[in-house]
């Protein structure tokens, strides 16, 4: 390829992420400082949208929770992610693609048929119920499981779990084996091979499917209105309503600036932390 050509071809690659990612968060930024006049969008730098946000207890209450709630989401999911990928990453053969493709398949499903999924397992009339009822558990069907904050909590953990059990799994899989085999040659138990040798190595991957969990989770805001109801205003569903229904965008705009700016330190502290046990 000659020389124009190849400096074509690079600017074409780069230019892509610049338009498509770089230009609406900087339009994003910008937009936070204006204000509204009315029904009108005045593009008048001011700090009045974070000076509204940081000064009301609702919005401030509203967003740690939804914090809480993504931490809480992203434990759930290492807990029960790490040992499905380190179950999967000890079969033999072609066994473990076939167990890996059954639990990361629901990334091929639309999310709103993953949602309407745990509705109808979660529901009034849903498998939980069925089953509990016919145990003898319940005297009745219960809405104990839907239209609450555990709904929510259950419903983004079994919907995210997948992001977290792929990179855990690969970074299993990138363990060298004679590293587990000369830990087992030293005298090591499993146990002691698993804490010292291949915990430390499969954090990076660890790490990848915590961020994927907790920042997936903090952007949603369609899960907490279809499973949550009334209960389920998270600060995704406060964002969406400043654009959807307040037509206040520039409100809007801040509190999407400042959900951004805590996904980025996550990003960035997840970045470090996987430096530092790099091998």
């Amino acid at each position: 390829m000659r020389l124009p050509l190849r400096i074509l071809a690079f600017v074409a690659v780069m230019a892509a992420p610049v338009l498509f990612v770089l230009v609406p968060i900087v339009a994003f930024l910008v937009m936070s400082f204006w204000r509204m006049d009315g029904q009108q969008i005045v593009p008048a730098a001011t700090l009045a949208n974070y000076a509204a946000f940081f000064g009301n207890e609702a919005y401030l209450r509203t967003f740690l929770l939804t914090l809480v709630l993504c931490a809480e989401v992203t434990a759930i999911d290492l807990l029960v992610g790490y040992p499905i990928a380190y179950f999967i990453s000890r079969r033999h053969g072609r066994s473990r693609y076939v167990l890996l493709l059954l639990f990361i398949m629901p990334l091929f499903m639309s999310y709103i048929v993953k949602i309407y999924t745990m509705r109808s397992i979660l529901g009034l009339d849903g498998f939980l119920n069925k089953i509990l009822v016919g145990s003898g558990l319940l005297a009745r069907p219960s809405l104990l499981f839907l239209y609450n904050q555990t709904a929510i909590l259950m419903t983004m953990a079994v919907i995210f779990l997948p992001f977290v059990i792929l990179p855990i799994f690969l970074s299993l899989e990138r363990i060298p084996r004679n590293l587990i085999q000369a830990s087992s040659d030293l005298g090591a138990g499993l146990a002691a091979t698993f804490r010292h040798v291949i915990l430390p190595l499969s954090l990076p991957g660890t790490i990848a499917g915590a961020l994927f969990a907790f920042v997936l989770a903090l952007g949603d805001f369609i899960t907490p209105q279809m499973v949550g109801g009334p209960s389920g205003f998270t600060f995704g569903r406060v964002i969406w309503s400043q654009f959807g229904l307040a037509y206040n965008w520039p409100f809007g705009a801040a509190m999407g600036v400042t959900l951004f700016a805590v996904s980025l330190v996550a990003i960035v502290a997840g970045g470090y932390a996987s430096r530092r046990q790099r091998v």
